[in-house]
């Protein structure tokens, strides 16, 4: 009898270095992975607080050239990404290494791929926006150094985008996009604004909840060819490992890593979150407040974050993410309650009583208002008017709202993002 539901998936990690001043051994991992002359990939923020010149000192030592590129962008375009791969293929370098959060190794991993492999940034971007090219074989090393706790980017296969034209947030997704190795050095996390310790730590809540809530892998319908089984697979034994133990140290260290910028034992564990939160919605994937994000980042840009560079408005990916997680779930809850107690008891450090269909939605929003992070969507300059533009744009997130755990209309999305314009 043939079968006709998906029954195997995957798990790939990046290999992954961590403790204070690890970062310091960026240059040894270089030089194992072959890389004779490399591009260092960071933002003017990043830039100015030392880490970069410091990293790219440690990776000279070795013999190994360094042009430095700071023009990231935070929260990339195409464009952007363009301006990096211009700048690796005037260079002629062999290997990236970012040094940032989020966008900085999102922008090294583009950079990577059309150098390696090239073609216009849109060929690669996920459909129904761009064309969805897959590259056909691996690209060079990439050795990524985060700075922040939350995007989990040195983990993924993923880079993301905004498209201001189509008003639409997407990204680039394939498993040859995961960077090579990973150093992770919570010393790094020092001089991180609280804003900024804020978003990416809650990114790092929404990415375990999300990849933990997600619909099991083995609901799929089976693909024709492996090449065709997606990045996102739904959860399964293995992602709930790395998801549960992100929520775990999520809901136990982002509040102290807020609070004390000197706390380094609490950052450092929502920098190993991140990265574990990272390896399990690689496997699992994210669904509905990631799809709401992308568009709530950019079909307005009237948001100027406290804590962040000045020089465009934006809106963070991890608030973006956050506004909507509450009433997301409220919707998701009756897919599978067992499992939303599940994050609500890692997210409470134990037993809730009486779980219900709001519980895992309060306890978010407790941590929400504790890390001061926006109240909801209206705060990030949207109104009931927006409504429509925001829908249509989560509703092209279509990679993702796959793996949510039960069908989500455009109803479902207009009630959820309606909900979520002041959670408190």
């Amino acid at each position: 009898m043939a079968v006709d539901h998906e029954t195997i998936f995957t798990m790939e990690a990046t290999p992954v270095k961590f403790g204070r001043g690890a970062s310091a051994e960026a240059g040894w991992e270089l030089r194992r992975l072959g890389v004779r002359r490399a591009m260092l990939v960071t933002d003017p923020g990043v830039a100015a607080m030392g880490y970069p010149e410091r990293i790219k000192t440690a990776i000279e030592s070795e013999g190994i050239d360094v042009v430095l590129y700071d023009r990231t962008r935070v929260e990339p375009t195409a464009d952007s990404f363009q301006d990096a791969v211009d700048y690796a293929l005037e260079h002629e370098v062999d290997g990236f290494v970012s040094v940032g959060g989020g966008s900085s190794i999102d922008t090294a991993k583009a950079a990577d791929l059309v150098c390696t492999h090239p073609a216009p940034v849109m060929d690669y971007v996920n459909p129904p926006v761009g064309r969805g090219r897959k590259p056909p074989a691996p690209l060079k090393p990439h050795l990524a150094v985060p700075t922040t706790s939350g995007t989990g980017s040195e983990a993924t296969t993923v880079a993301v985008l905004d498209i201001p034209d189509l008003r639409v947030k997407t990204g680039i997704s394939h498993r040859y996009l995961r960077p090579t190795q990973a150093i992770v050095d919570p010393d790094l996390t020092r001089s991180l604004p609280p804003e900024v310790t804020s978003s990416t730590g809650l990114d790092v809540v929404c990415h375990a909840a999300e990849s933990f809530l997600s619909k099991p892998f083995d609901t799929r319908q089976r693909p024709d060819s492996p090449d065709d089984r997606p990045p996102y697979q739904g959860a399964n034994p293995v992602a709930d490992v790395w998801s549960a133990k992100a929520l775990e140290f999520g809901g136990r260290y982002l509040r102290r890593a807020v609070a004390d910028d000197q706390d380094l034992e609490a950052r450092g564990f929502m920098m190993l979150a991140a990265t574990m939160a990272g390896v399990g919605f690689g496997s699992a994937g994210v669904h509905i407040p990631h799809s709401c994000a992308y568009p709530i980042a950019s079909v307005k840009h009237a948001y100027q974050p406290p804590g962040y560079p000045d020089d465009h408005p934006f809106v963070p990916h991890g608030h973006s993410v956050i506004v909507t997680s509450p009433a997301a779930f409220r919707f998701t809850y009756d897919a599978m309650p067992e499992r939303h107690h599940t994050v609500a008891e890692l997210l409470a450090g134990g037993p809730v009583r009486d779980p219900g269909p709001d519980t895992l939605p309060n306890l978010l929003r407790e941590l929400m208002r504790d890390v001061r992070a926006p109240r909801g969507v209206a705060e990030l300059g949207y109104g009931e008017d927006d409504i429509p533009d925001l829908v249509a744009g989560a509703l092209k997130q279509e990679r993702l709202l796959a793996v949510a755990p039960k069908p989500v209309t455009e109803h479902d999305i207009r009630h959820i993002i309606a909900a979520s314009m002041t959670n408190w």
